[in-house]
């Protein structure tokens, strides 16, 4: 949503560096919001900072306040007035666990506030630049828009869709392979074990199938020197399976200390029924999928896959686990903006079944 007001080009490129500033204060909060978007903001009066913040948890300030919040502790109060800030995300505007922040902004004197993208909620998409432009407020949205887009890509669909936004994770040897030789091995080395990790770190929850806890017996937890921060519960552990009654009662998933966190679904086949009550009940905004070739071919079967995480190891092992079962899908996939990068020996492609922006 574009403002009114003109803007030359040097503070064109003062806007989109500040909403990238604060862009990178919002992954901070990855992982941590939901069912609330990451949301970074930072305070400006001309060429002066005077604050900064963003969304640590749900329930609690948004960034927005954070950022006034950090500027009145630095001792800019009196600054606030006649200041620009800058933000993510469209202020919400509606009062929900926390006031409004477009309250906030109106109430100590800022005059102008940038953002990255329009909030798709319908009770705050667009309501920010009336409400703040009755107040003499100028307003600028779509600043670095794409970055903070495609930060945003996963809340954005929840919200539209009402489903989590589903990233499906394999490791596989060369020869496509999800077990290494004699099934001894594992088959990630262990840095590459730390981005799995740090990727279930950004997760709100695990989906496995009931072979995975029978044969593997996982913890599905953030391990691997992966530091929890605080407030940060371990994610949701479902498994999809045919019968409660196969799954050993044993199984780590039901004995240690985050046993309240695993939720079982018997004989499910409406898989799209599944995502939004995860959504709705349990507040899961990304979805990680850690099983095997058969359910894997189901969800791309049903198009429920949305980003694509492979783990590639330099082995060639003529195992009978393969990455997909079966043959030809009905329709072949492509990756969208793909991103690679090397963790010690492995290989990680990472993109987007969809290409979306």
């Amino acid at each position: 949503m574009k403002s009114p007001f003109k803007t030359d080009k040097a503070q064109a490129l003062r806007d989109e560096a500040r909403v990238l500033q604060a862009l990178d204060l919002a992954r901070l909060g990855l992982g941590m919001t939901s069912p609330n978007p990451p949301v970074g903001a930072v305070i400006y009066k001309e060429d002066r900072f005077l604050g900064s913040g963003y969304h640590h948890r749900a329930g609690e300030p948004h960034a927005e306040r954070m950022a006034l919040a950090d500027a009145l502790a630095r001792g800019h109060g009196d600054d606030l007035k006649g200041s620009t800030l800058y933000v993510t995300l469209e202020p919400c505007s509606s009062y929900g666990k926390t006031p409004p922040c477009t309250q906030a902004i109106i109430d100590v004197g800022i005059k102008r506030v940038v953002y990255g993208v329009v909030d798709p909620d319908a009770r705050h998409r667009g309501r920010a630049n009336a409400l703040l432009e009755a107040e003499g407020i100028e307003v600028q949205g779509g600043v670095a828009e794409k970055a903070c887009r495609d930060f945003l890509r996963p809340w954005l669909h929840a919200v539209r869709t009402g489903c989590p936004w589903v990233i499906a994770k394999m490791g596989a040897t060369l020869d496509g392979r999800i077990v290494r030789w004699g099934n001894q091995h594992q088959i990630s080395g262990r840095e590459a074990l730390e981005y799995v990790h740090r990727l279930r770190l950004q997760s709100d929850a695990i989906l496995v199938g009931g072979r995975t806890v029978r044969t593997d017996n996982p913890q599905l937890t953030i391990r691997f020197g992966v530091e929890m921060p605080e407030g940060k519960k371990q994610p949701w552990r479902v498994v999809f399976t045919q019968s409660v009654k196969n799954l050993p009662l044993d199984a780590r998933i039901f004995t240690d200390e985050y046993s309240e966190r695993t939720l079982v679904y018997e004989c499910v086949d409406d898989f799209q029924g599944v995502l939004h009550e995860l959504h709705e009940k349990y507040g899961v905004v990304t979805l990680l999928l850690e099983f095997g070739g058969h359910l894997l071919r189901e969800w791309l079967e049903r198009d429920l896959v949305q980003e694509w995480v492979q783990i590639i190891s330099p082995y060639i092992g003529g195992g009978n686990e393969l990455l997909l079962s079966g043959n030809d899908l009905k329709t072949e996939r492509q990756l969208f903006d793909i991103r690679t990068q090397q963790f010690g020996k492995d290989f990680i492609i990472r993109g987007l079944l969809h290409g979306e922006s």
